[in-house]
């Protein structure tokens, strides 16, 4: 088997298939979180507030439902996105991994960007879709400019065509190139991760570390990221959302605007605490329901096979 045969293996497509449901799982239980964050981020007419004033304002306004707004299409978007990222990245891993078997830090951070941008490029037409469903009945400042510029879709097939008819096909791209930066995201996640994780080493003077403590630096690591990357998840948002003060824009131009309307603190990390909330807990779900996939059918299906890769 040639190097870049093992880019087709089971494997690969087993860990594929468990990232896909195990992110679709995860966003389905804090998909309220979610909403409030964006919400926060599109919604110039919307007093920023705390998470749970949010939404109880949310359900008294809109009804319970208004909180689970587009989840079908965040769905089928997250499913792909989780498909494409998981296969990308482990596909390449085996392509890419040493006569042994072996992976180092600095090749597995190389091969997340490298899968992150697959995954932005193939994925991007869907989120964009998925954020016009998502914030329809937004609060901004001209409601009737705002029902005429972004019309209902029915699903995502139905959003392609309608957007690419109505806008350009280019438009399915917007916010691209902020999604390209946001892959440093889980880059930088990794690289606080191992620093924290081997000073917790070396302090406790073991290997092992416990489950608990494993899953805090997860925590942390994953809101350092978030706190850094934030303003660009901003941006991202408001160029897929397509609103008119952001139109064919460039991303520093985007920035500005949001710091010149909004305020810098205001402005940069609007709707942080609801991110914070609903990206730990998504990221420690999915990784958990994750896992227990790969591992049930690793253990169901392989079962005997010689040199059977064992999980974790």
């Amino acid at each position: 088997m040639s190097s870049w045969d093992k880019l087709f293996t089971y494997e690969t497509l087993v860990h594929a298939v468990a990232g896909s449901v195990g992110s679709m799982t995860a966003m389905t239980l804090f998909y309220p979180l979610d909403t409030v964050r964006c919400r926060l981020q599109l919604e110039d007419k919307r007093e920023a507030k705390d998470t749970l004033t949010m939404l109880k304002d949310l359900i008294r306004e809109e009804g319970v439902s208004s909180l689970y707004r587009g989840l079908h299409p965040v769905l089928v978007s997250l499913s792909a996105s989780g498909f494409v990222y998981f296969y990308s990245f482990h596909g390449l891993r085996a392509v890419f991994s040493d006569k042994n078997g072996g992976h180092s830090a600095f090749k597995d951070l190389s091969l997340g960007v490298l899968a992150g941008t697959i995954n932005v490029l193939l994925t991007t037409p869907a989120w964009v879709v998925t954020t016009k469903m998502k914030m329809q009945g937004i609060k901004n400042n001209d409601d009737q400019e705002n029902e005429k510029e972004h019309p209902k879709f029915e699903g995502i097939l139905d959003g392609l065509m309608k957007i690419s008819r109505q806008e350009g096909i280019s438009t399915l791209w917007s916010g691209t190139i902020p999604s390209l930066v946001l892959v440093s995201n889980p880059a930088l996640q990794f690289m606080v991760y191992e620093s924290l994780k081997r000073r917790t080493i070396e302090f406790l003077g073991q290997e092992n570390v416990s489950s608990g403590i494993i899953f805090m630096l997860g925590a942390i690591s994953k809101s350092i990221a978030t706190i850094v990357t934030y303003p660009l998840q901003v941006v991202q948002s408001k160029s897929r959302f397509g609103s008119e003060d952001v139109k064919n824009k460039r991303i520093l131009e985007i920035f500005q605007e949001i710091l010149k309307r909004d305020g810098v603190q205001r402005g940069r990390y609007r709707g942080l605490e609801s991110k914070l909330l609903q990206t730990v807990l998504t990221t420690a779900m999915m990784y958990l329901t994750y896992e227990k996939i790969v591992a049930f059918i690793f253990a169901l299906l392989l079962t005997g096979r010689t040199g059977a890769k064992k999980v974790h």
